[in-house]
């Protein structure tokens, strides 16, 4: 749509056509309203896209956003997606080498294949015993918690009476993880395995005192009300896809290409002003919704900047002649790969990673975690990669914060990468570069990204894929009804970094429409 296009005034405005913005204008345009979005890139679907990133070769890969867990049935079905999501069938693989001999821990297959696990891993089922009652007690809080993120923010006092439980509450929302993981697991490999969803583009210590790592852990084992990790079949563009099909057949426009520079606002009435190549144009609102980081809205707005933001990760993509053979005989690679394959995520060793880096240098031993979508998914593949056993892996490091890269961004990208590849090579057989398919140009099919490349290519603010640190799923001073809320009535934040933001959920951009809904009501509109 060319600006000339736009007409003068909309119901809804939204900034940013990511996975929360298309959220949001399906539901207000099936609602009856009329939605403008506004997106500054040539396309749609923010981070949670699938593209082609090895020249002539027909694999399209979730770039960015890789693996779904938050999103709720419910939107899927209110929208009336054509979206699916596919189980894994293992969770997720350890190497390690003990007493001089590579061994490992395979989680999935089955209660008494991972009992078996545990035991020959560990020599006892102790550390079995342990993972059955701490994850039984997060799977209990996440089936209370989990269908909150779609109603209207509970107290914390009303969030604590849902949950019912008061270990599992002083473990989640009141002592730092660490302090669980160390009282429930012997084990320092296991110990680190559960320690990993406190991490995820979260740079932070078990221990940490502002309990950083507990609100990324929650997010990441309350999924669905049972914590799973979920392929996106097609790849995560299939679902920003079926959003913008969603959208649109319900009768919003959406205008690619189209920059959104500055919101005025009086609280009832706002004017938005976007830049496209051929210069500006305004559009009237009701409603504007700025599926937008923080600091994006504060430019927009006029107003002060939160603190600002850093990324703590990795992104590699990988395309793979075939999968590596691993030094572990027991383990078949097709089973160690379609989980997610913890590498240097030892407890000890994540600590170490962290205060090097907190120190200001790159991990010695860079943690990270791997998965192959292409086992679980192939329709990822063209048929021709698929019938040579062609296969995708998506590797996720850990404690790399921005600040790393700031003396030299390339070398230390490329140093950084090559570290974390010889963590992975020390429980192969062969190496990882060996397997690497080629692209149309001879070239190797892996591609890095630091936090200071997503800040480029996708405005997140210094790379945090979250845009800030998560929030607790309760309201809090100044949090609003919805956890959207911002100082101008009718502007809401509806991205990543509003209240319960965070992951591929769309649950901002479900809480940002039903505010709409809401106060259309209350004005009798």
């Amino acid at each position: 749509m060319s600006a000339h296009e736009a007409p003068g005034t909309y119901d809804a405005v939204i900034v940013g056509g990511g996975h929360n913005g298309l959220v949001a204008a399906a539901y207000l345009a099936r609602a009856g309203r009329s939605v403008l979005v506004l997106e500054r890139l040539g396309r749609t679907g923010g981070a949670a896209v699938s593209t082609r990133p090895f020249p002539g070769v027909d694999a399209r890969l979730s770039r960015y956003s890789y693996l779904v867990s938050l999103l709720p049935r419910k939107i899927v079905q209110d929208l009336g997606l054509d979206f699916r999501l596919r189980t894994r069938a293992i969770s997720s693989y350890t190497p390690a080498d003990r007493d001089g001999r590579p061994t490992g821990l395979l989680v999935g297959g089955g209660e008494d294949r991972t009992r078996a696990a545990f035991a020959r891993f560990t020599g006892s089922d102790r550390e079995w015993e342990s993972w059955q009652r701490f994850y039984g007690t997060t799977g209990r809080a996440a089936r209370r918690i989990f269908p909150t993120l779609t109603e209207p923010l509970p107290s914390r006092a009303g969030l604590r009476r849902r949950v019912a439980d008061e270990d599992a509450w002083r473990m989640l929302f009141e002592e730092p993880i660490g302090a669980a993981i160390e009282d429930r697991f012997a084990d320092d490999l296991i110990r680190g395995v559960v320690l990993t969803d406190a991490l995820i583009g979260t740079f932070a210590d078990a221990h940490d005192p502002a309990l950083t790592q507990n609100r990324c852990f929650l997010y990441h084992v309350i999924g669905g009300g049972t914590g799973a990790w979920d392929v996106p079949v097609g790849g995560m563009g299939a679902l920003t896809d079926a959003l913008a099909g969603a959208a649109r057949a319900a009768g919003a426009r959406l205008a690619t290409g189209h920059e959104a520079v500055r919101v005025a606002t009086d609280g009832r009435t706002a004017e938005v002003t976007y830049r496209t190549r051929d210069g500006e144009g305004t559009v009237g609102a009701r409603h504007v919704l700025v599926n937008a980081s923080p600091q994006a809205l504060a430019a927009l707005t006029g107003q002060e900047p939160p603190e600002p933001a850093e990324g703590a990760q990795l992104k590699v993509n990988m395309l793979l002649k075939r999968l590596p053979r691993l030094r572990d005989p027991s383990v078949d690679p097709r089973e160690a790969f379609a989980g997610t394959f913890h590498i240097a995520e030892g407890y000890r060793q994540l600590a170490a990673a962290h205060a090097r880096a907190a120190a200001g240098e790159p991990p010695a031993e860079p943690p990270s975690e791997i998965y192959c979508h292409s086992l679980t998914d192939p329709s990822i593949l063209g048929p021709d990669l698929a019938a040579r056993g062609r296969h995708t892996l998506t590797l996720f490091g850990l404690h790399t914060p921005a600040r790393l890269f700031a003396r030299d961004h390339d070398a230390v990208r490329a140093e950084l990468l090559k570290a974390t590849l010889a963590q992975l090579d020390r429980h192969l057989a062969e190496p990882l570069a060996d397997c690497l398919a080629t692209d149309a140009e001879g070239r190797p099919c892996i591609e890095a990204k630091s936090p200071l490349d997503l800040e480029r290519e996708l405005g997140l603010p210094g790379g945090h894929i979250f845009h800030r640190a998560l929030s607790w799923p309760y309201a809090e001073e100044g949090g609003g009804r919805w956890g959207v809320e911002t100082p101008h009535a009718n502007v809401l934040l509806c991205g990543a970094g509003a209240v319960r933001g965070g992951g591929v959920s769309g649950v901002p951009g479900h809480n940002a429409a039903m505010a709409v809904l809401e106060a259309g009501q209350r004005q009798g509109g």
